[in-house]
């Protein structure tokens, strides 16, 4: 597997990710919400639980996945290493959290639905959100959702200040930010392939029948999803999909549609220089700068558009009511 010493997370980190934590943090309510946050957030706790209620892997606990689990942290420059956990959990899911101790926890479904490329594949990705930096502002979103459930009950003084828009960046950057570790699994893979693999048991794997799963069919049935687009309803309703209209937000892009931006950057220049060794380092002098591709014209517009989506919503429901 290739090793990219001293790399930034700059060099991969996607532009649609750089572009929703801008206006994330812009909006009004975000610095109030992010003073509360520090005050609130206690990361001991966690850490407690997690030592009570889970396996933490290391070279003697499960330790064919701690291997795996500390190539890619070497893989992708990541020192000091997070803490792997392994939790007793039958829905396929993982996650890195922690501010200053980061952790990645792994649930033990993805232990027996993914086989070792693929499981590689899981902990490169969380990996790459603790490259980004990314787990606190997702903790951030976790407790910004918790604690706007509660105004009712325990504003903390934030009423006026969680407002849906903010929900909806906080939602928005952080499915953008899965794109951004998904090119960290590339980069420690090398092959779309396990990935796409990965990307298929995530949406419907099943263990008894995965030698009946196709990856030529998924694929093509990303390609059928993303035709959708071409009518501007089936957008909105993907968006309302996304936001709320199935009863919660959704934390990640959909696998088919991950697989679209990563086969896009496998094909790209950006990605064939980082392969080449050429990328922006940590603090080295000399290095291949890698310019940020929003500007903010393209931060604005994106605010516009959530703005407009948003009017889209109100008058779908009021249309709605008007009609019961």
């Amino acid at each position: 597997m290739p090793t990219y010493s001293g790399i930034s997370s700059e060099a991969f980190r996607h532009p649609l990710d750089r572009q929703a934590e801008q206006t994330l943090r812009s909006l009004p309510g975000f610095e109030l919400l992010a003073t509360n946050f520090v005050e609130y957030f206690y990361e001991r706790p966690q850490r407690v639980s997690l030592l009570g209620n889970c396996i933490q892997a290391g070279p003697r606990q499960y330790s064919t996945l701690y291997n795996i689990f500390r190539e890619c942290a070497h893989d992708l420059d990541i020192f000091p290493e997070p803490t792997l956990f392994v939790a007793q959990d039958p829905v396929a899911n993982s996650y890195a959290l922690g501010r200053d101790h980061p952790y990645i926890v792994v649930n033990t479904e993805l232990l027996d639905l993914m086989d070792e490329a693929e499981l590689r594949v899981i902990l490169a990705h969380e990996l790459g959100h603790v490259k980004c930096d990314h787990t606190i502002l997702i903790q951030m979103a976790i407790w910004a959702m918790g604690a706007a459930s509660l105004l009712g009950e325990l504003t903390l003084g934030l009423g006026n200040f969680i407002s849906s828009g903010l929900l909806l960046a906080f939602y928005e950057w952080r499915r953008k930010a899965e794109l951004s570790a998904d090119r960290a699994a590339l980069l420690v893979m090398d092959d779309l392939n396990p990935i796409m693999q990965t990307m298929m048991k995530l949406a419907g794997g099943s263990k008894k029948y995965i030698q009946e799963c196709n990856l030529k069919e998924f694929r093509q049935q990303a390609d059928n999803y993303h035709e959708l687009d071409r009518d501007s309803l089936n957008q909105i309703y993907k968006f309302l999909i996304y936001n709320g209209g199935s009863g919660s937000f959704l934390t990640h892009p959909f696998p088919v549609e991950r697989l679209h931006y990563l086969q896009q950057w496998a094909n790209s220049s950006e990605y064939y220089q980082i392969k080449q060794g050429n990328y922006q380092r940590v603090g080295a002098k000399g290095s291949v700068e890698v310019k940020a591709e929003e500007t903010q014209s393209e931060v604005e517009n994106l605010q516009r558009q959530v703005e407009q989506l948003q009017q889209e919503i109100e008058r779908i429901k009021s249309e709605r009511k008007s009609r019961e």
